[in-house]
């Protein structure tokens, strides 16, 4: 399976494509899409900066899936506004190329990556690093987002193990129920 992992920002949107097979991992790509170019003040143009360059990385790659980062409230609330809506940009990039999308938080992808939530960018840099076996440490942006999909590829094999659990349930009830299912 190919994951897109993004790490939203307005100025800077990390991305990172990863195959995945049993347990291992294969770098494919990543890099980042910068609005630096366009004026501060240019959102709608930023915006389309942001959902433009992410649909081109899904068209060039083709992903089967995407995992995005859940953003929190900054101090600064504009500041979370603006994030919000480059994360929405990229959403709605990723649906408008027809992947299935799940979410994480930057906890949930320091844990799976690094083991503890409080990592810091050069230790999430580093795992990346040595979990793709990579010859250098990709861009801070660029291992976030390498770090969403490798969270995607660890929680969707628990996932689909979950999955088969319930579906067996849902199978054994249905046969001691006399083959009736509810």
């Amino acid at each position: 399976m190919r994951i897109l992992g993004i790490d939203p920002g307005l100025q800077t949107t990390g991305f990172g494509v990863v195959d995945v097979q049993g347990q291992q991992l294969a770098y494919v790509a990543s890099g980042t899409i910068r609005t630096t170019g366009l004026a501060l003040g240019d959102l709608p143009g930023r915006l389309k900066v942001l959902f433009d360059g992410i649909g081109e990385v899904a068209a060039r790659y083709q992903p089967e899936a995407a995992a995005v980062e859940i953003v929190f409230v900054n101090v600064n609330p504009q500041s979370s506004l603006l994030l919000g809506q480059a994360r929405g940009a990229a959403l709605t990039a990723l649906v408008n190329a027809q992947l299935p999308v799940a979410e994480y938080t930057a906890l949930q992808m320091k844990k799976a990556v690094v083991g503890h939530g409080r990592a810091a960018k050069a230790q999430v840099q580093e795992m990346v690093r040595r979990l793709l076996q990579l010859p250098g440490l990709p861009g801070p942006d660029a291992a976030d987002a390498l770090g969403m999909a490798i969270t995607h590829a660890h929680a969707g094999a628990a996932m689909a193990r979950v999955g088969a659990v319930a579906q067996l349930n849902r199978r054994q009830h249905a046969l001691y129920k006399g083959g009736r299912s509810y």
